[in-house]
């Protein structure tokens, strides 16, 4: 099954509040297909309540954080914010979730970093409630890690049976968590370490994500025609030298530059190079979704005039 392209765009940084809006609304017209925020503790808006903001201030464009820290919020909690968010969005908001990772995050807050299977444990037991609660039905569970007892949460989610879910990662188990349970899988590098450095970059490599998209056939069985593909790009640039742009960064790295410019997270080069590389990541692995960064959306904004939808 081949699948239309899209796209979406992620704020970085700590813009006016004027100028985020600004860039919500410029996503919009530009025809990306979602805008979010990552999710972390740093200099950044938090996700939901940002994402309320750019809701009243659009009209179409799908609201979604890339990711939610599943360690962050509590699922009940989580699951009334999101279906609130997608009503009074008119159903736009796409339920993004994933493990969490960022060690920093934990060491500065306080809270326990445990080690990636526990977190990854714990985030498939919250996905399992959250689909649970957006049915609006009294809801139990009991796991090893939440207890809910007859909770029936409302508002109940604009889309049935519930917001998509998008689950991104790097690694075999929550690859294969994402597999089993969400509706578009994420491709991201290997992120166990907890910090990004040189460790990241093989797992970024083109042979790697070749290894990703295996684990996903592996877990996903017959439900593999019904996910959608998605990659976040970290680094974009429209440049008539793509090698000499990937040499500096793979200078940085410890990569050839080769291997940045086969990278389904890096795209350089002139627009009609990068809407070949594009096309060539759905033709290898069946990506069809892409996010950029919001320092490169005006940037990339040819690339998905051209692409999406076709």
């Amino acid at each position: 099954m081949t699948r239309k392209f899209r796209f979406s765009v992620q704020s970085s940084g700590l813009p006016t509040a004027a100028d985020f809006i600004d860039s919500a609304r410029r996503a919009e017209d530009l025809g990306y297909a979602a805008f979010g925020l990552p999710d972390h503790f740093d200099d950044q808006y938090a996700p939901m309540v940002a994402l309320a903001a750019v809701a009243q201030a659009t009209s179409s464009i799908e609201l979604q954080p890339l990711v939610l820290a599943n360690d962050y919020r509590h699922p009940v909690v989580l699951a009334k914010e999101a279906a609130t968010l997608d009503v009074l969005s008119g159903g736009r908001f796409v339920m993004a979730i994933g493990a969490g990772w960022m060690r920093t995050d934990y060491d500065r807050a306080g809270m326990t970093y445990d080690r990636p299977g526990v977190r990854i444990a714990r985030l498939d037991e919250s996905v399992k409630i959250l689909k649970g609660l957006f049915t609006g039905e009294p809801f139990t569970f009991h796991g090893d890690h939440y207890e809910i007892t007859e909770m029936a949460s409302t508002p109940v989610p604009v889309r049935k049976p519930h917001p998509p879910f998008l689950i991104a990662g790097g690694g075999k188990k929550i690859l294969s968590l994402a597999a089993r349970e969400a509706d578009i899988v994420g491709f991201n590098p290997g992120l166990a370490a907890g910090v990004i450095d040189e460790r990241i970059a093989p797992t970024a490599h083109a042979e790697a994500t070749d290894q990703k998209l295996l684990w996903v056939r592996e877990a996903a069985g017959d439900r593999m025609d019904d996910i959608e593909l998605q990659t976040s790009v970290f680094f974009g640039s429209i440049t008539d030298d793509a090698m000499a742009t990937a040499e500096f960064m793979a200078s940085m790295i410890g990569a050839t530059p080769e291997q940045m410019l086969d990278s389904p997270h890096v795209l350089i080069g002139t627009v009609e190079e990068c809407i070949e590389r594009v096309r060539s990541w759905r033709e290898r692995w069946g990506i069809s979704y892409v996010s950029f960064s919001g320092d490169f959306m005006d940037e990339m904004a040819p690339v998905v005039a051209a692409l999406s939808g076709t």
